[in-house]
């Protein structure tokens, strides 16, 4: 569902906060639900402990924003720039993100679970320890990421580039080697025989 922008609608608003410059900002512990931000400059925040429950997030700056044991719960983030934002132990369990950018971005541990990034550019990422259990990872361009020690359970990878990322650590039960571009992938050796057990081979000892 789109508005009028074309930008996609989230859940229902009570609240529209619009144009605002919030640059620097302490905004921790505070708890919004069903509001809507748009144009919104959040560069440099420092969020600690904030929820946000099915907020919608247009064209909003997050560059250089710092968020610590926040939650995103059930958002939506369109036309979003994360340059340079970190997550470190935030959940953002079924938020979906719509045409945004992400260079940069560092994320430390958390749940993304059910997270939809499909056809996210996340190249120059840094995600490490963070549950990803049946994210929407469709198409995602990931060259050169770092996608390490990831719960990937059950997540959808169909046509994802995964070249260059390291992977190191991350569950890759569910990827399909003959769907997902894996080109100097840097992974371990108990991820390199699941792989190739998935491709029908048999693996024994010399």
């Amino acid at each position: 569902m789109t508005d009028s922008s074309g930008d996609r609608a989230g859940p229902p608003a009570d609240t529209e906060i619009r144009d605002e410059d919030w640059e620097g900002r302490e905004v921790s512990g505070l708890s919004y639900s069903n509001v809507v931000f748009v144009d919104v400059d959040l560069t440099e925040v420092t969020n600690d402990g904030s929820i946000f429950s099915e907020c919608t997030f247009r064209r909003v700056q997050f560059n250089a924003s710092s968020h610590t044991n926040s939650a995103f719960l059930n958002c939506t983030f369109s036309r979003c720039s994360f340059f340079g934002a970190t997550f470190t132990g935030c959940k953002l369990v079924g938020t979906t993100f719509d045409r945004c950018t992400f260079s940069t971005l560092k994320v430390d541990g958390g749940d993304w679970s059910f997270v939809g990034l499909r056809g996210a550019d996340l190249r120059g990422t840094s995600f490490r320890g963070v549950r990803m259990r049946e994210a929407d990872l469709t198409n995602v361009r990931a060259e050169g990421a770092t996608l390490r020690d990831i719960d990937l359970t059950r997540a959808s990878l169909h046509s994802a580039n995964l070249s260059d990322c390291d992977l190191r650590g991350s569950n890759l039960s569910t990827l399909d080697p003959a769907t997902v571009e894996l080109k100097n992938a840097v992974i371990g050796w108990e991820q390199a025989v699941a792989l190739v057990t998935s491709l029908g081979l048999d693996v024994r000892p010399d």
